[in-house]
């Protein structure tokens, strides 16, 4: 088993390797900092993509104390309760990073907007891994997972290059739902993982529609300010899962889940045909 950790491990360092020599490098646009509201509020430049953090340091304080206090959450493994508060403090703080960006938008301050985003991200893995594949590598993958998430924002700043940046933010939207669907869960309510996906799909969907969203509204809000509210709503379903879940008895993957479901709504659909009755046409007699 710690040959296979050694193996995906190499696997995906060389992987990394080959697409930094084969792409070229992606030098972030200046264009970025130019956002479609510039709004000012009491005297607050970009004022509602400043505000719309607010939501972030509220749940992500939720989260710390329900991982913390009584264990609410009902943790059962050390690695868990160490993802999940990393995971926490990294919400709680894109309040204060995202805020301090928005307030003078530029390179140097994009850093501090960033970084508690990748640390969300990184221990998003890490707690995949201990729930799905295996506690031990999970919690000893925590680590070295921050390491990354921070080395790919040293990256990009020192060198101008955005590409270590997009494989950490990009590869857990892709890997998260497909380990959610295809790897049985620890436990149950396993969709919301679904429903956090989801949201943050659409929040990048919004944020690359900044302009145009804040023409259709009339200039009442940016696609901006609205990627704020909706990727908050990520943390918000992963806490409502946390609340509710139990430990998976009979730990089947959505898929298998999803594929049983199918063949018995086939099943019923087969027998209620089996069960129709035909009515045949009756000559009827004329009476002499």
């Amino acid at each position: 088993m710690r040959k296979r950790s050694v193996w995906a491990w190499g696997v995906a360092i060389i992987c990394f390797i080959v697409l930094m020599i084969v792409t070229p490098a992606i030098p972030q646009s200046q264009e970025y900092h130019n956002f479609a509201d510039q709004r000012k509020f009491l005297g607050i430049p970009n004022a509602l993509n400043v505000f719309s953090n607010f939501p972030f340091l509220v749940i992500g304080l939720i989260g710390l104390v329900l991982c913390h206090h009584g264990n609410y959450f009902k943790l059962s493994l050390q690695g868990e309760l160490w993802g999940w508060t990393c995971f926490y403090v990294g919400v709680a703080a894109v309040a204060f990073g995202s805020s301090y960006y928005h307030l003078k938008p530029n390179d140097a301050r994009l850093v501090w907007d960033r970084l508690p985003m990748t640390v969300a991200f990184t221990s998003i893995i890490g707690i995949f891994i201990i729930e799905r594949i295996d506690e031990r590598k999970g919690s000893l993958s925590l680590i070295p997972l921050l390491l990354a998430g921070v080395i790919s924002i040293m990256y990009w700043r020192f060198f101008d290059d955005l590409r270590p940046y997009a494989a950490v933010q990009f590869v857990p939207c892709l890997a998260i739902p497909l380990m959610a669907i295809l790897l049985p869960p620890m436990y149950t309510h396993s969709t919301y993982w679904l429903w956090a996906a989801g949201f943050y799909l659409l929040a990048k969907i919004e944020e690359a529609a900044d302009k145009p969203i804040y023409n259709w509204t009339h200039h009442i809000v940016s696609g901006h300010t609205l990627k704020h509210l909706c990727a908050a709503m990520v943390p918000v379903f992963l806490t409502l899962m946390l609340a509710k879940r139990d430990i998976e008895t009979n730990r089947i993957s959505l898929y298998r889940s999803w594929r049983i479901s199918w063949s018995k709504a086939k099943g019923n659909g087969e027998e209620m045909e089996s069960h129709t009755c035909t009515y045949s046409s009756v000559a009827v007699e004329e009476p002499h």
